[in-house]
């Protein structure tokens, strides 16, 4: 059934890409946008709202539930992949950490053929997107160490609050920042200056006044609801988009078929259809409406429109482990919530209602540090420079950004409770919790030289696609993981700052954690509990169409005349990073590319 309403511009996903795009373009009154979420408006639900609550989120209606194929790399192991199902998309679902990417990498998406989209291009869009509200007490900038905000990178009058949520009462907040002195590792610039590197106090996606999750949805999509330009269905699926050939020889999007309250309706674009629909759901809706590999498509019975191979091709992501160390009695963690201990529970809940304090107020970790690799050059030497031609160019970037005095090849972190990632439950946390209270050191990769791909397992819009991240396919990454892992136990742990917290002989989250110092040791704990630090993106990716690109600089899908990419599927490679700060960037800068047409 074909709609009345033609509106100027058609959103697909309104997510934290798309509704960022919807509210910037609908700032002009005589433009008309559509917004086509599949998931529910979940702005009332708690476990939104509140910062801790959302590892329940996780395997929730909340997310489309997705998990990659067996991983040779992972021991044939399969990993969930969660992707935000709901309005403001995985900004809806995350732990909030908001963390700066470096200028080496973004400088790299211009050198792969993107003129305008260097660091230099970039940062205003980073500015636009949040504001930077630190503490307002002296006490707890010294406590959290935060003395290197640097006003020429913050952000003043973006939508997205960012606070920080380390508070006094934390004193391992202070001994992660102490610790680092120590090791004379301490951030050595503002983050966002694109050239840090060293241990800090990372900032969350959290209100301050409020103690709420700042999110597209609550930062973006409540603005917007109040314009008349601009309509926002949920639980409206989108099966394909409708195209035609022109006698230009490219391709129209002409309608978008979406599945709203049971009925089929057709939506057709004065201008443009805009995807928004995140890493795996992109390129899926491209393939279906006959965008991709030839070949692929065929085998599924899909009239091909535009023969595009670098569909779904370039899956980038960060994997993660940690090791969950027993605390002493006196350090408060997150344990004793996530076993829902009712007195724990209680006690929670009445600091957040009425103070807005406690636990409730922090998501994931509060402390992070971007960390380089000792001895790089010659650790890669020792392994196969690329897996093949088209690889590159890839392998090089990521080889050249490494060997930077100033790189960072893996991120640290702390979180406060125990993580039990060997389980491979609905959440990183686990479900089978330990009865005693942990703090957990972490380390997440940053430049991965693996990538993978995502592609259709059917014509059937129903059918989940087939995930394979393709981890560890690049030998070098297991040794830099296993190296790392190594340095956490036997350096910053045992650091005359941070070994009081822990006790002597306490207990650990996983019986291989003992076994790290030695480095076969640390390799085979990555890879029993390794997972994904559910930062996938580059399936679309903004590169020339000869070097598998999917988006030209102006995000315009190749071979088509008004399909444009604008989420994290575009990014060329993958910063370093939690990249949510990234994607609001690049959803602010193609707003901007948009409006300039």
């Amino acid at each position: 059934m074909a709609s009345s309403y033609s509106p100027d511009y058609i959103i697909v996903g309104g997510g934290t890409s798309g509704l960022v795009v919807a509210s910037r373009l609908s700032e002009n009154p005589d433009v008309q946008v559509l917004v086509l979420e599949a998931g529910e408006d979940l702005i009332a639900d708690p476990r939104v709202i509140i910062p801790a609550l959302w590892t329940a989120l996780m395997g929730s209606e909340a997310d489309w539930q997705y998990k990659s194929v067996p991983q040779p790399g992972l021991e044939g192991r399969s990993i969930r992949m969660p992707q935000g199902k709901a309005l403001g998309g995985s900004s809806a679902i995350n732990g909030q950490a908001f963390i700066a990417p470096a200028q080496a990498e973004i400088d790299a998406w211009a050198e792969l053929g993107n003129p305008g989209w260097d660091w230099a291009g970039l940062v205003p869009s980073y500015k636009k997107s949040y504001t930077l509200l630190p503490p307002p007490d002296q006490a707890t900038l010294e406590h959290l160490g935060i003395d290197w905000i640097d006003d020429e990178y913050r952000g003043t009058s973006g939508p997205i609050k960012v606070s920080f949520p380390g508070i006094i009462q934390n004193p391992m907040c202070k001994a992660w920042i102490d610790a680092f002195r120590g090791l004379n590792k301490v951030t050595n610039a503002d983050p966002f200056s694109g050239n840090s590197i060293g241990g800090y106090s990372n900032t969350a996606t959290v209100d301050p006044e409020t103690k709420t999750r700042s999110y597209a949805n609550s930062a973006y999509g409540t603005s917007i609801r109040q314009r008349p330009n601009v309509r926002i269905l949920t639980e409206a699926k989108v099966q394909k988009i409708l195209l035609t050939k022109t006698p230009a020889g490219t391709v129209k999007a002409v309608g978008v078929q979406v599945l709203v309250e049971g009925k089929t309706q057709t939506f057709a674009p004065a201008r443009d259809v805009i995807l928004a629909s995140g890493v795996f759901n992109t390129p899926k809706l491209l393939e279906l409406s006959g965008i991709g590999n030839k070949e692929l498509l065929e085998r599924h019975g899909i009239q091909v429109y535009v023969n595009l191979p670098g569909v779904g091709e370039n899956l980038q992501d960060h994997l993660m482990t940690g090791l969950s160390y027993e605390v002493v009695d006196s350090v408060m963690t997150g344990d004793p919530l996530m076993r829902q201990e009712p007195e724990a529970l209680a006690q929670a809940q009445k600091l957040y209602v009425e103070h807005k304090t406690g636990p409730f107020t922090i998501g994931g970790m509060q402390s992070h540090a971007f960390m380089s690799t000792p001895n790089i050059t010659e650790l890669l030497d020792r392994f196969p420079r690329a897996q093949g031609a088209s690889d590159t160019e890839y392998y090089n970037t990521v080889r050249a950004i490494l060997e930077r005095p100033d790189s960072s090849s893996v991120a640290w972190l702390m979180f406060l409770a125990q993580t039990n990632l060997h389980e491979g439950g609905k959440s990183f946390v686990g479900s089978q919790f330990l009865a005693e209270n942990f703090a957990s050191l972490g380390v997440v990769q940053s430049h991965p030289f693996s990538r993978g791909t995502t592609h259709i397992s059917s014509a059937d819009v129903d059918a989940e696609p087939s995930i394979d991240p393709r981890y560890f396919s690049h030998p070098a990454d297991l040794e830099i993981m296993a190296r790392n892992l190594q340095a956490i136990d036997t350096k910053l742990r045992p650091s005359a700052q941070l070994a009081p917290f822990f006790k002597p002989d306490g207990k650990r989250n996983h019986p291989d954690a003992f076994c790290v110092e030695d480095l076969d040791g640390a390799k085979k704990y990555v890879l029993d509990t390794v997972t994904t630090a559910y930062h996938a993106c580059g399936s679309a990716a903004m590169l020339p169409r000869e070097k598998g690109g999917v988006v030209d600089p102006r995000l315009v899908v190749y071979g088509t005349e008004n399909i444009r990419v604008v989420d994290a599927s575009i990014f060329p490679l993958i910063p370093r990073g939690n990249i949510m700060s990234s994607v609001y960037a690049v959803a602010e800068k193609a707003a901007d590319i948009i409006k300039g047409n």
